[in-house]
């Protein structure tokens, strides 16, 4: 999955469908410079990795962001290190309110 995040043009086409689910490869190559085989290889990639799942809507496939990976991530990795801070804010909050004795 990071070797899937690490491409500036895949992101910018997780971001696409952030903002908007369920488009089409035309709708989603005409936010980029690039050929329609290009984009369908980062596709490719992106559903490899699990980040989009794609179905079939009649003659159109539709994308789909599918965001629990990235989300595992955070819990997985980023969260934790974040949790030694907010408890010590916390604690400094509980301390600051303290009443004068």
């Amino acid at each position: 999955m990071f070797k899937a995040l690490a491409d500036p043009t895949r992101r910018f086409l997780l971001d696409l469908l952030f903002a908007r689910d369920g488009r089409t490869l035309t709708e989603l190559e005409s936010g980029l410079e690039m050929s329609r085989f290009g984009v369908m290889k980062h596709l490719r990639v992106l559903e490899d990795a699990g980040l989009v799942v794609t179905r079939r809507s009649g003659r159109e496939k539709l994308h789909f962001l599918n965001p629990v990976p990235i989300r595992l991530i955070h819990d997985r990795w980023i969260d934790k290190y974040t949790e030694r801070q907010a408890s010590a804010l916390a604690e400094l909050k509980t301390e600051l309110e303290k009443p004068d004795e």
